[in-house]
């Protein structure tokens, strides 16, 4: 598949956002441009976030912005996360003008690995928390849409089905 098609934004009906995504086990040069073309595509779509399977690449890679500079995440993993949750509006780059009320801890940390390889903790609250638990519900397979009652689904999926349409 040519690359410009893999980077394609993914939306919501996409089978590969409901994949559990593979670990990354090099860290070479290639990972390196991978990353850097998720950070464009995140930044022209004004994110705050991208996971890889959003651009078809299902292995387990995100990006999130942390005080406005993007943070590589390779094979992240929740360590802890507060036991005080915070409901909130969130949206999805893959669920375009979609915005949903969603129950997430306050704070979190999380392990991951940096392009070099090396392990790092990352913590964050509020908005960064938020982030970095929704990018790694996207390695999962996991969406907004899954937090919903089945009454939202229906609306959010009636709503999709029409952006397909166009």
């Amino acid at each position: 598949m040519p690359l410009k098609e893999r980077f394609k934004l993914r939306i919501y009906g996409d089978p590969i956002l409901r994949r559990k995504t593979e670990e990354i086990k090099e860290f070479n040069d290639s990972l390196s441009s991978l990353v850097e073309r998720m950070i464009k595509v995140m930044f022209e779509k004004d994110g705050i976030g991208l996971a890889a399977p959003q651009v078809g690449i299902s292995k387990r890679i995100a990006v999130v912005l942390k005080d406005n500079e993007p943070k590589v995440l390779i094979n992240p993993t929740v360590v802890e996360a507060s036991t005080d949750m915070v409901e909130e509006k969130e949206g999805c780059l893959s669920f375009p003008e979609i915005y949903e009320v969603i129950k997430r801890p306050r704070w979190v940390k999380v392990k991951a690995f940096d392009l070099d390889g090396k392990e790092y903790l990352i913590e964050g609250e509020g908005l960064l928390a938020r982030a970095l638990l929704h990018e790694i519900d996207h390695l999962d397979g996991k969406l907004i849409i899954d937090y919903l009652s089945p009454a939202r689904r229906a609306i959010i999926k009636s709503k999709m089905r029409k952006l397909w349409a166009k």
